[in-house]
């Protein structure tokens, strides 16, 4: 899937990224984002494992749309407080995320409209 393909490429660059930040970050905000990064993929892929049932499907990938939203607001703080420094990178991150959101809502009302099964 596209939408796993982007989360898992985003969660490597987001990990790779956070082992730069100060070392008073690298347990705080830098495992905060860590964690939040990689749960995105974590919940497509369980999701999909669960797509016979619909309703556990969707709940999954409202669980990675959320964790999108976390990463975002990691992003932010990590910005503003200088440990992420480089505004290149945070404004890649933050538009790759933004666009990770809406293939996800979309991926989400797809399966909403046209899932197989209603369980």
């Amino acid at each position: 899937l596209e939408i796993y393909k982007l989360a898992f490429k985003l969660a490597i660059e987001v990990h790779n990224i956070s082992l730069n930040f100060p070392k008073f970050e690298l347990y705080e905000e830098g495992s905060q984002i860590r964690r939040s990064s990689k749960s995105i993929g974590a919940n497509i892929v369980e999701g999909f494992g669960k797509r016979s049932h619909k309703k556990d499907f969707l709940r999954s990938l409202t669980i990675s749309h959320a964790e999108c939203d976390e990463t975002i607001y990691h992003l932010d703080i990590l910005f503003a407080s200088k440990s992420l420094g480089d505004k290149e990178k945070y404004d890649y991150l933050n538009s790759e995320y933004i666009k990770l959101i809406k293939i996800i809502h979309n991926f989400s009302q797809s399966v909403l409209k046209k899932h197989r099964s209603d369980k």
